[in-house]
Protein backbone atom coordinates (compact mmCIF):
# COMPACT_ATOMS: atom_id res chain seq x y z
CA UNK A 1 0.00 0.00 0.00
CA UNK A 2 0.94 3.70 -0.45
CA UNK A 3 2.32 5.30 2.46
CA UNK A 4 1.28 8.99 1.26
CA UNK A 5 -2.47 8.08 0.93
CA UNK A 6 -4.42 10.32 3.02
CA UNK A 7 -6.62 8.99 5.49
CA UNK A 8 -10.30 10.13 4.86
CA UNK A 9 -13.02 10.09 7.36
CA UNK A 10 -16.42 8.04 6.77
CA UNK A 11 -19.54 8.90 8.44
CA UNK A 12 -22.63 6.35 8.51
CA UNK A 13 -25.93 6.30 10.27
CA UNK A 14 -26.90 4.24 13.21
CA UNK A 15 -30.49 4.12 13.62
CA UNK A 16 -30.78 0.26 15.54
CA UNK A 17 -29.52 -3.34 15.18
CA UNK A 18 -31.57 -5.67 13.93
CA UNK A 19 -30.71 -9.35 13.98
CA UNK A 20 -27.28 -9.83 11.90
CA UNK A 21 -26.98 -5.83 10.15
CA UNK A 22 -26.62 -2.40 11.65
CA UNK A 23 -29.59 -0.02 10.53
CA UNK A 24 -29.95 1.82 8.30
CA UNK A 25 -29.41 -0.90 5.31
CA UNK A 26 -26.94 1.94 3.82
CA UNK A 27 -24.69 1.54 6.80
CA UNK A 28 -24.79 -2.47 6.17
CA UNK A 29 -24.38 -1.63 2.50
CA UNK A 30 -20.89 0.55 3.38
CA UNK A 31 -19.41 -1.66 5.85
CA UNK A 32 -19.88 -4.81 3.83
CA UNK A 33 -18.00 -3.31 1.10
CA UNK A 34 -15.30 -2.66 3.09
CA UNK A 35 -15.16 -6.08 4.43
CA UNK A 36 -15.04 -7.21 0.76
CA UNK A 37 -12.44 -5.01 -0.24
CA UNK A 38 -10.69 -5.59 2.76
CA UNK A 39 -10.54 -1.86 3.08
CA UNK A 40 -8.76 0.31 5.99
CA UNK A 41 -7.91 3.25 4.40
CA UNK A 42 -10.89 5.51 6.18
CA UNK A 43 -11.67 6.29 9.65
CA UNK A 44 -15.39 5.39 10.36
CA UNK A 45 -17.51 7.00 12.40
CA UNK A 46 -20.87 5.81 13.37
CA UNK A 47 -23.21 8.60 13.87
CA UNK A 48 -26.52 7.81 16.08
CA UNK A 49 -29.79 8.94 15.46
CA UNK A 50 -30.72 10.02 19.12
CA UNK A 51 -28.74 12.50 20.82
CA UNK A 52 -27.57 10.57 23.76
CA UNK A 53 -24.57 8.68 21.90
CA UNK A 54 -23.31 7.51 25.57
CA UNK A 55 -26.20 4.71 25.39
CA UNK A 56 -25.31 3.65 22.06
CA UNK A 57 -23.85 0.52 21.75
CA UNK A 58 -22.86 -1.57 18.77
CA UNK A 59 -22.55 -5.35 18.53
CA UNK A 60 -18.87 -5.74 17.83
CA UNK A 61 -19.30 -8.93 15.40
CA UNK A 62 -21.29 -6.86 13.12
CA UNK A 63 -18.46 -4.38 12.51
CA UNK A 64 -15.96 -7.66 11.25
CA UNK A 65 -12.08 -6.11 11.91
CA UNK A 66 -12.90 -2.94 11.17
CA UNK A 67 -12.69 -0.50 13.79
CA UNK A 68 -15.11 1.95 14.28
CA UNK A 69 -15.83 5.57 16.25
CA UNK A 70 -19.63 6.59 17.73
CA UNK A 71 -19.94 10.54 16.99
CA UNK A 72 -23.13 12.60 17.64
CA UNK A 73 -24.36 14.54 14.92
CA UNK A 74 -23.62 17.67 16.66
CA UNK A 75 -19.86 16.95 16.64
CA UNK A 76 -19.54 16.02 12.46
CA UNK A 77 -17.58 18.50 10.27
CA UNK A 78 -20.29 21.99 9.39
CA UNK A 79 -19.55 20.38 5.30
CA UNK A 80 -20.99 16.64 6.55
CA UNK A 81 -24.11 18.48 9.03
CA UNK A 82 -25.97 19.45 6.13
CA UNK A 83 -25.64 16.14 4.01
CA UNK A 84 -27.18 13.07 4.00
CA UNK A 85 -25.56 9.90 4.62
CA UNK A 86 -22.85 7.94 4.19
CA UNK A 87 -20.32 10.59 3.83
CA UNK A 88 -16.76 11.09 2.93
CA UNK A 89 -14.63 13.68 3.91
CA UNK A 90 -11.21 14.29 2.99
CA UNK A 91 -8.33 14.99 5.08
CA UNK A 92 -8.05 18.73 5.36
CA UNK A 93 -12.25 18.66 5.80
CA UNK A 94 -13.04 21.08 3.14
CA UNK A 95 -14.00 18.52 0.48
CA UNK A 96 -17.12 15.89 1.23
CA UNK A 97 -18.67 13.20 -1.22
CA UNK A 98 -22.07 12.55 0.04
CA UNK A 99 -24.72 9.42 -1.00
CA UNK A 100 -24.24 6.04 -1.34
CA UNK A 101 -23.47 5.08 -4.37
CA UNK A 102 -21.03 7.83 -4.41
CA UNK A 103 -19.22 7.21 -1.59
CA UNK A 104 -19.52 2.93 -2.32
CA UNK A 105 -17.73 4.16 -5.55
CA UNK A 106 -14.86 6.45 -4.23
CA UNK A 107 -13.70 3.44 -1.48
CA UNK A 108 -13.29 1.31 -4.43
CA UNK A 109 -11.32 3.64 -6.40
CA UNK A 110 -9.47 4.41 -3.03
CA UNK A 111 -8.69 1.22 -2.60
CA UNK A 112 -7.51 0.24 -5.97
CA UNK A 113 -5.23 3.30 -5.90
CA UNK A 114 -4.03 2.03 -2.70
CA UNK A 115 -3.38 -1.69 -3.90
CA UNK A 116 -3.76 -2.04 -7.72
CA UNK A 117 -3.35 -5.56 -7.37
CA UNK A 118 -6.70 -5.62 -6.20
CA UNK A 119 -7.89 -5.93 -10.00
CA UNK A 120 -11.13 -7.42 -8.76
CA UNK A 121 -12.23 -4.47 -6.45
CA UNK A 122 -12.20 -2.30 -9.73
CA UNK A 123 -13.99 -4.69 -11.73
CA UNK A 124 -17.12 -3.96 -9.38
CA UNK A 125 -17.10 -0.42 -11.40
CA UNK A 126 -18.77 -2.74 -14.03
CA UNK A 127 -17.74 -1.48 -18.38
CA UNK A 128 -16.58 1.70 -19.02
CA UNK A 129 -16.63 1.99 -14.73
CA UNK A 130 -19.55 3.37 -14.78
CA UNK A 131 -22.48 0.97 -12.46
CA UNK A 132 -24.04 3.17 -10.54
CA UNK A 133 -22.35 6.70 -12.09
CA UNK A 134 -25.45 8.09 -12.48
CA UNK A 135 -27.45 9.35 -10.06
CA UNK A 136 -30.60 8.32 -8.53
CA UNK A 137 -32.40 11.28 -9.70
CA UNK A 138 -31.98 10.87 -13.41
CA UNK A 139 -31.19 6.63 -13.83
CA UNK A 140 -34.26 4.80 -12.27
CA UNK A 141 -31.68 1.85 -12.16
CA UNK A 142 -29.69 3.51 -9.43
CA UNK A 143 -32.92 4.86 -7.79
CA UNK A 144 -33.94 1.23 -7.44
CA UNK A 145 -30.56 0.10 -6.35
CA UNK A 146 -29.67 2.94 -3.94
CA UNK A 147 -32.96 4.50 -2.59
CA UNK A 148 -36.24 2.17 -3.28
CA UNK A 149 -34.96 -1.16 -2.47
CA UNK A 150 -33.54 -0.43 1.05
CA UNK A 151 -36.09 1.72 2.08
CA UNK A 152 -39.04 -0.77 0.47
CA UNK A 153 -37.12 -3.43 2.88
CA UNK A 154 -36.39 -1.43 6.24
CA UNK A 155 -40.21 -0.94 5.83
CA UNK A 156 -41.16 -4.55 5.26
CA UNK A 157 -38.94 -5.21 8.53
CA UNK A 158 -41.10 -2.98 10.45
CA UNK A 159 -44.32 -3.61 9.65
CA UNK A 160 -47.18 -5.31 11.44
CA UNK A 161 -47.27 -8.43 10.56
CA UNK A 162 -50.97 -8.33 9.15
CA UNK A 163 -49.07 -5.01 6.87
CA UNK A 164 -46.12 -7.09 5.12
CA UNK A 165 -48.26 -9.94 3.65
CA UNK A 166 -47.61 -8.70 0.14
CA UNK A 167 -44.12 -8.38 -1.49
CA UNK A 168 -42.79 -5.07 -2.11
CA UNK A 169 -43.48 -3.54 -5.74
CA UNK A 170 -39.71 -2.38 -5.66
CA UNK A 171 -38.40 -6.60 -5.13
CA UNK A 172 -41.08 -7.59 -7.98
CA UNK A 173 -39.29 -4.92 -10.39
CA UNK A 174 -36.22 -6.38 -9.48
CA UNK A 175 -37.88 -9.54 -9.93
CA UNK A 176 -38.68 -8.60 -13.31
CA UNK A 177 -35.46 -6.73 -14.23
CA UNK A 178 -33.59 -10.29 -13.70
CA UNK A 179 -35.80 -11.46 -16.45
CA UNK A 180 -35.23 -9.51 -18.99
CA UNK A 181 -32.47 -10.11 -21.51
CA UNK A 182 -28.95 -9.15 -21.08
CA UNK A 183 -27.67 -6.56 -23.08
CA UNK A 184 -23.73 -6.13 -22.72
CA UNK A 185 -21.05 -4.17 -25.25
CA UNK A 186 -20.00 -7.45 -26.45
CA UNK A 187 -23.90 -9.81 -26.77
CA UNK A 188 -23.63 -10.25 -30.40
CA UNK A 189 -20.46 -12.44 -30.21
CA UNK A 190 -21.76 -14.14 -27.16
CA UNK A 191 -25.12 -14.79 -28.26
CA UNK A 192 -23.78 -16.31 -31.36
CA UNK A 193 -21.27 -18.72 -28.61
CA UNK A 194 -25.22 -19.50 -26.81
CA UNK A 195 -26.86 -20.42 -29.83
CA UNK A 196 -23.94 -22.66 -31.27
CA UNK A 197 -23.60 -23.90 -27.45
CA UNK A 198 -27.26 -24.48 -27.89
CA UNK A 199 -26.71 -26.47 -31.19
CA UNK A 200 -24.10 -28.57 -30.27
CA UNK A 201 -25.66 -29.67 -27.18
CA UNK A 202 -28.89 -30.82 -28.79
CA UNK A 203 -26.91 -32.95 -31.40
CA UNK A 204 -24.43 -34.83 -28.10
CA UNK A 205 -27.77 -34.96 -26.31
CA UNK A 206 -29.15 -38.44 -27.92
CA UNK A 207 -31.97 -39.70 -26.25
CA UNK A 208 -34.61 -37.49 -24.16
CA UNK A 209 -34.87 -34.77 -26.65
CA UNK A 210 -37.99 -32.68 -27.98
CA UNK A 211 -39.08 -31.36 -31.10
CA UNK A 212 -38.69 -27.85 -32.67
CA UNK A 213 -39.15 -26.49 -36.22
CA UNK A 214 -36.71 -24.96 -37.84
CA UNK A 215 -36.19 -21.68 -39.88
CA UNK A 216 -36.51 -24.77 -43.26
CA UNK A 217 -39.85 -25.86 -42.01
CA UNK A 218 -38.41 -29.13 -40.82
CA UNK A 219 -38.05 -30.60 -37.39
CA UNK A 220 -35.02 -30.17 -35.17
CA UNK A 221 -34.21 -31.96 -32.03
CA UNK A 222 -34.13 -29.91 -28.78
CA UNK A 223 -32.33 -30.97 -25.47
CA UNK A 224 -34.30 -30.96 -22.57
CA UNK A 225 -31.98 -30.84 -20.06
CA UNK A 226 -28.96 -27.91 -21.12
CA UNK A 227 -25.65 -27.42 -20.96
CA UNK A 228 -24.57 -25.73 -18.16
CA UNK A 229 -25.05 -21.48 -19.62
CA UNK A 230 -22.63 -19.87 -21.18
CA UNK A 231 -23.44 -16.94 -19.27
CA UNK A 232 -22.63 -18.77 -16.32
CA UNK A 233 -19.34 -19.43 -17.97
CA UNK A 234 -18.58 -16.31 -18.93
CA UNK A 235 -19.63 -14.24 -15.88
CA UNK A 236 -17.18 -16.66 -13.63
CA UNK A 237 -14.18 -16.94 -15.94
CA UNK A 238 -14.04 -13.17 -15.62
CA UNK A 239 -14.73 -13.29 -11.64
CA UNK A 240 -11.57 -16.06 -11.90
CA UNK A 241 -9.36 -14.44 -14.11
CA UNK A 242 -9.90 -16.68 -17.05
CA UNK A 243 -10.41 -15.82 -20.67
CA UNK A 244 -13.59 -17.25 -21.81
CA UNK A 245 -12.43 -20.47 -24.61
CA UNK A 246 -12.35 -19.25 -27.73
CA UNK A 247 -11.48 -22.75 -29.30
CA UNK A 248 -14.66 -23.50 -31.50
CA UNK A 249 -15.04 -21.46 -34.71
CA UNK A 250 -18.41 -20.43 -34.93
CA UNK A 251 -20.04 -22.56 -37.93
CA UNK A 252 -21.02 -20.75 -41.30
CA UNK A 253 -25.10 -21.41 -40.29
CA UNK A 254 -23.93 -19.39 -37.30
CA UNK A 255 -22.13 -16.04 -38.64
CA UNK A 256 -25.40 -16.12 -41.24
CA UNK A 257 -27.61 -15.81 -38.65
CA UNK A 258 -29.57 -12.39 -37.77
CA UNK A 259 -28.69 -10.51 -35.00
CA UNK A 260 -32.38 -10.16 -34.06
CA UNK A 261 -32.74 -14.51 -34.38
CA UNK A 262 -29.96 -14.77 -31.80
CA UNK A 263 -31.43 -16.14 -28.36
CA UNK A 264 -30.88 -13.66 -25.44
CA UNK A 265 -28.69 -13.73 -22.57
CA UNK A 266 -30.25 -14.85 -19.13
CA UNK A 267 -29.22 -12.53 -16.11
CA UNK A 268 -26.17 -14.30 -14.06
CA UNK A 269 -25.98 -11.03 -11.33
CA UNK A 270 -28.03 -7.55 -11.06
CA UNK A 271 -26.93 -5.83 -14.11
CA UNK A 272 -26.23 -8.98 -16.67
CA UNK A 273 -23.07 -11.36 -16.70
CA UNK A 274 -20.64 -9.56 -14.67
CA UNK A 275 -20.95 -9.07 -10.59
CA UNK A 276 -20.59 -5.46 -10.01
CA UNK A 277 -21.46 -3.26 -7.37
CA UNK A 278 -24.85 -3.53 -7.91
CA UNK A 279 -24.75 -7.10 -6.56
CA UNK A 280 -23.00 -5.83 -3.42
CA UNK A 281 -25.64 -2.88 -2.75
CA UNK A 282 -28.73 -5.42 -3.44
CA UNK A 283 -27.04 -8.35 -1.08
CA UNK A 284 -28.00 -6.95 2.37
CA UNK A 285 -31.14 -5.69 1.10
CA UNK A 286 -32.04 -9.08 -0.19
CA UNK A 287 -30.91 -10.83 2.62
CA UNK A 288 -32.55 -9.36 4.76
CA UNK A 289 -35.71 -9.31 3.19
CA UNK A 290 -35.16 -13.17 2.47
CA UNK A 291 -34.20 -13.97 6.36
CA UNK A 292 -37.74 -12.26 7.44
CA UNK A 293 -39.44 -13.60 4.48
CA UNK A 294 -38.63 -16.81 5.49
CA UNK A 295 -39.10 -16.08 9.19
CA UNK A 296 -42.53 -15.07 8.71
CA UNK A 297 -43.11 -19.06 6.40
CA UNK A 298 -43.47 -16.57 3.28
CA UNK A 299 -43.31 -18.44 0.43
CA UNK A 300 -40.47 -17.24 -1.69
CA UNK A 301 -42.12 -19.39 -5.09
CA UNK A 302 -42.90 -15.89 -6.91
CA UNK A 303 -39.39 -14.69 -6.91
CA UNK A 304 -37.11 -17.89 -8.25
CA UNK A 305 -35.12 -15.22 -10.38
CA UNK A 306 -33.90 -13.70 -6.92
CA UNK A 307 -33.62 -16.56 -5.37
CA UNK A 308 -31.03 -17.69 -7.94
CA UNK A 309 -29.26 -14.49 -8.12
CA UNK A 310 -28.97 -14.83 -3.97
CA UNK A 311 -27.84 -18.49 -4.60
CA UNK A 312 -25.11 -17.55 -7.33
CA UNK A 313 -23.80 -14.07 -5.59
CA UNK A 314 -22.89 -16.25 -2.56
CA UNK A 315 -20.26 -18.49 -5.22
CA UNK A 316 -18.45 -15.27 -5.54
CA UNK A 317 -14.79 -15.10 -4.07
CA UNK A 318 -14.72 -13.48 -0.93
CA UNK A 319 -18.54 -13.00 -0.72
CA UNK A 320 -18.60 -15.29 1.91
CA UNK A 321 -15.80 -14.25 3.83
CA UNK A 322 -17.05 -11.17 3.80
CA UNK A 323 -20.47 -12.04 4.66
CA UNK A 324 -18.73 -14.02 8.11
CA UNK A 325 -17.15 -10.96 8.64
CA UNK A 326 -20.07 -9.00 8.85
CA UNK A 327 -21.58 -11.88 11.09
CA UNK A 328 -24.23 -12.15 7.94
CA UNK A 329 -25.26 -15.50 8.01
CA UNK A 330 -26.44 -16.59 4.01
CA UNK A 331 -29.50 -18.99 3.66
CA UNK A 332 -29.28 -21.62 1.30
CA UNK A 333 -32.04 -21.31 -0.62
CA UNK A 334 -33.73 -23.97 -2.93
CA UNK A 335 -34.03 -23.87 -6.44
CA UNK A 336 -37.23 -22.44 -8.11
CA UNK A 337 -39.02 -22.58 -11.46
CA UNK A 338 -39.28 -19.47 -12.72
CA UNK A 339 -43.08 -17.69 -12.15
CA UNK A 340 -45.18 -17.00 -15.24
CA UNK A 341 -45.49 -12.59 -15.73
CA UNK A 342 -49.39 -12.73 -14.54
CA UNK A 343 -48.56 -14.72 -10.89
CA UNK A 344 -45.64 -11.50 -10.57
CA UNK A 345 -48.72 -8.79 -11.64
CA UNK A 346 -50.82 -11.09 -8.99
CA UNK A 347 -48.47 -9.76 -5.83
CA UNK A 348 -48.60 -6.22 -6.15
CA UNK A 349 -48.94 -3.45 -8.60
CA UNK A 350 -45.43 -1.76 -10.40
CA UNK A 351 -45.34 2.11 -10.12
CA UNK A 352 -45.90 3.78 -13.33
CA UNK A 353 -42.83 5.65 -13.51
CA UNK A 354 -41.56 2.39 -13.21
CA UNK A 355 -43.59 0.82 -16.12
CA UNK A 356 -42.72 3.86 -18.05
CA UNK A 357 -38.54 2.72 -17.88
CA UNK A 358 -39.78 -1.00 -18.81
CA UNK A 359 -41.17 0.29 -21.61
CA UNK A 360 -38.43 2.84 -22.85
CA UNK A 361 -35.88 -0.01 -22.20
CA UNK A 362 -36.55 -1.47 -25.55
CA UNK A 363 -35.89 1.96 -27.12
CA UNK A 364 -32.43 1.07 -30.05
CA UNK A 365 -31.42 4.45 -31.16
CA UNK A 366 -28.70 6.80 -31.23
CA UNK A 367 -27.31 9.99 -32.44
CA UNK A 368 -28.01 9.79 -36.71
CA UNK A 369 -31.58 8.15 -35.52
CA UNK A 370 -32.73 10.85 -33.57
CA UNK A 371 -31.37 13.17 -35.44
CA UNK A 372 -32.73 11.96 -38.47
CA UNK A 373 -36.34 11.81 -36.81
CA UNK A 374 -35.81 15.34 -35.49
CA UNK A 375 -35.08 16.95 -39.03
CA UNK A 376 -38.36 14.64 -40.43
CA UNK A 377 -40.26 17.01 -37.97
CA UNK A 378 -38.46 20.37 -38.79
CA UNK A 379 -36.28 20.17 -36.00
CA UNK A 380 -32.73 21.31 -37.16
CA UNK A 381 -29.80 22.49 -34.99
CA UNK A 382 -28.35 26.19 -36.13
CA UNK A 383 -25.31 26.99 -35.11
CA UNK A 384 -23.70 30.39 -34.51
CA UNK A 385 -20.35 31.83 -34.38
CA UNK A 386 -18.94 31.94 -31.11
CA UNK A 387 -19.40 35.70 -30.00
CA UNK A 388 -15.55 36.03 -28.49
CA UNK A 389 -13.40 33.85 -30.77
CA UNK A 390 -10.37 35.51 -29.39
CA UNK A 391 -10.59 34.30 -25.83
CA UNK A 392 -8.27 32.09 -24.67
CA UNK A 393 -7.84 30.00 -20.77
CA UNK A 394 -4.92 29.87 -19.40
CA UNK A 395 -5.47 26.51 -18.04
CA UNK A 396 -2.09 26.22 -16.30
CA UNK A 397 -2.92 29.49 -13.66
CA UNK A 398 -5.77 27.28 -12.46
CA UNK A 399 -6.42 24.74 -10.16
CA UNK A 400 -6.19 21.25 -11.82
CA UNK A 401 -9.45 20.37 -10.54
CA UNK A 402 -11.05 22.69 -12.95
CA UNK A 403 -8.97 21.82 -15.74
CA UNK A 404 -11.22 19.82 -18.64
CA UNK A 405 -7.70 17.87 -19.23
CA UNK A 406 -6.66 17.12 -15.61
CA UNK A 407 -10.04 17.32 -13.80
CA UNK A 408 -11.14 13.86 -12.54
CA UNK A 409 -14.51 12.82 -12.15
CA UNK A 410 -15.82 10.29 -9.64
Amino acid sequence: MKDSIPEEHLYLGLSHEYKDSIFPLHTSISLFLLSYCDCKLFKIFLVPTGEDVDNQFVTKNLLGDLEVHLISRCQLPMVVQSCCLPAVVAKDGKFCRAGLAVVLRHIIQKTYEADPSKKYVLELLGFKKTCLKACAEVSQWTRLCEISIPLAVEGFLTASPEHCQAVPADILQLERKLGEPVRVHNDDKIRRQKLQQQKAGAKAAGPGLSKEVTEEGKTAEVDNHPLPSLELSVAFSKLHVQETSNALREAPVIRRTKTSDLPPLDHIFAEGLYFTLADIVLLPCIHQFLVHSKKQGKNLGNLPLISSWYRRVQEVPGIKKAADKCSMQLLQLPELMPAPEEQLQDFSSVPDELEEEHEDSHFIGGPRPTMTKLMESGIEAKFSPHPCPNWTIDWSNLPSAVSPGEGKSF
